[in-house]
């Protein structure tokens, strides 16, 4: 489970950085104009809200946990100028103990390290958000993107933000800050 969800995060982001891939939402505003107007974003299943600085993409992937049980990842992107902002959420399937969801969330901080300069974190905080064990975490790719990332489960549901611009931004913060579970 946790290698399809790297697998789509990665390629997700893949495809905002280097502009590849299938068509995506992109807004053309000059800079001054990008955070004027965010919207909220539902997810598929009305789980959680979050805001994004314009109308993102939205995939759905069919796939199977590492015993077969079959599950649905929603992802959600965005790319504004030079940053990107990806969503994504999954519920796990039966078969997947959610019950300790902290190891699940160091396992997927774990898997993704892999992709950044140095294969590890610049920083990861652990905290609650509405009671739910959350991971924020910083780090750099190797074409020098910051990355940063909060990783939370809430029962079973598994969701990620993601963003991809400068390290200290206000957007990452108004993104990570809109997380609203229903």
């Amino acid at each position: 489970f946790r290698r399809v969800l790297f697998r789509s995060f990665f390629t997700a982001v893949a495809t905002l950085v280097t502009g590849a891939g299938p068509a995506r939402a992109q807004l053309n505003a000059p800079p001054a104009a990008m955070s004027a107007k965010w919207y909220a974003v539902q997810v598929e299943d009305l789980a959680f809200q979050v805001e994004m600085p314009g109308i993102p993409d939205n995939r759905r992937i069919d796939d199977r946990s590492a015993k077969g049980t079959p599950f649905v990842l929603f992802s959600y992107s965005l790319e504004v100028g030079a940053t990107a902002y990806v969503v994504q959420t999954a519920v796990y399937p039966a078969d997947v103990d959610a019950r300790q969801p902290r190891p699940l969330l160091q396992a997927a901080l774990d898997a993704r390290a892999q992709s950044l300069a140095g294969r590890k974190w610049k920083s990861v905080n652990w905290r609650e958000l509405q009671g739910a064990p959350t991971a924020e975490t910083v780090g750099v790719l190797p074409n020098g993107t910051a990355l940063r990332q909060l990783l939370t489960m809430r029962g079973s549901r598994f969701v990620s933000l993601a963003f991809l611009g400068p390290e200290t931004s206000p957007d990452a913060a108004r993104f990570f800050n809109s997380l609203k579970f229903r």
